[in-house]
């Protein structure tokens, strides 16, 4: 099976590494899809260890085969099992790749990620999460389905600078809502992200629902976090 995913990277006059990562997703792609997770992860490792950078490799292989993967099982291409064990392949690399993604550098600043709700679709967050760790911030990822009091009690321990919630589906934008009322109201202090697939619909539901900010991906997502941040604290100081 040879499929090939439509990435930004294909375009005429893209870098080499570029390309190199366009094949490895299509590889990558072509691994799960056969059930041959052990050939598929070391693929993803191998590139890294050989000097792919890790951000690019989140961006360009795993997100978009990830994409890929929820559209063919949305149009009955393949089933949930294949869709689960193809998730678990990924989070499966995701951790491999946790060495290279450490900072030895330290911004001071420190964030809280987690999925509002009921959600269950945590790798997105999974990867906003490790590219804040890599830009030097300290994360503290708390995954899937969580409660609005949950949410609250992190935030009154570990007194973020951020909080980052990740939204899927389109009935938990109340939850994030309220999540982010309370927060702002008792913890005015810290600024509130959002990202997902309601917001990349539309951009502007996130002023909306009172967030400080979105981002359309994970790296945006880092670089609008410090500057909110970082604006904060030349403010309070």
């Amino acid at each position: 099976m040879n499929r090939t995913l439509h990435l930004s990277n294909s375009a005429p006059g893209a870098s080499t590494e570029g390309a190199d990562l366009g094949r490895l997703a299509a590889a990558y792609l072509e691994r799960l899809l056969a059930g041959d997770r052990r050939t598929a992860c070391a693929l993803v490792v191998d590139a890294v260890k050989a000097g792919a950078d890790v951000r690019a490799v989140y961006l360009e292989v795993l997100q978009p085969v990830q994409h890929e993967v929820g559209r063919l099982w949305q149009e009955n291409a393949i089933t949930v099992a294949v869709e689960h064990f193809c998730t678990a392949a990924t989070q499966l690399v995701i951790s491999q790749l946790f060495p290279y993604i450490i900072s030895e550098a330290k911004l001071g600043l420190s964030m809280i990620g987690c999925c509002v709700g009921e959600e269950l679709h945590e790798l997105g967050m999974r990867m906003v999460c490790d590219f804040f760790e890599m830009d030097g911030w300290d994360t503290y990822y708390m995954g899937a389905n969580c409660p609005l009091q949950a949410v609250l009690a992190a935030v009154a321990e570990r007194k973020p600078h951020a909080l980052c919630l990740s939204v899927t589906m389109h009935q938990n934008v109340p939850l994030a809502q309220r999540i982010i009322q309370a927060v702002r109201s008792q913890f005015p202090a810290v600024r509130v992200l959002v990202g997902g697939f309601p917001f990349l619909l539309n951009p502007a539901l996130a002023e909306g629902i009172g967030a400080h900010g979105w981002a359309p991906n994970a790296r945006e997502g880092v670089r609008v976090a410090t500057a909110l941040c970082l604006e904060h604290r030349e403010d309070a100081a």
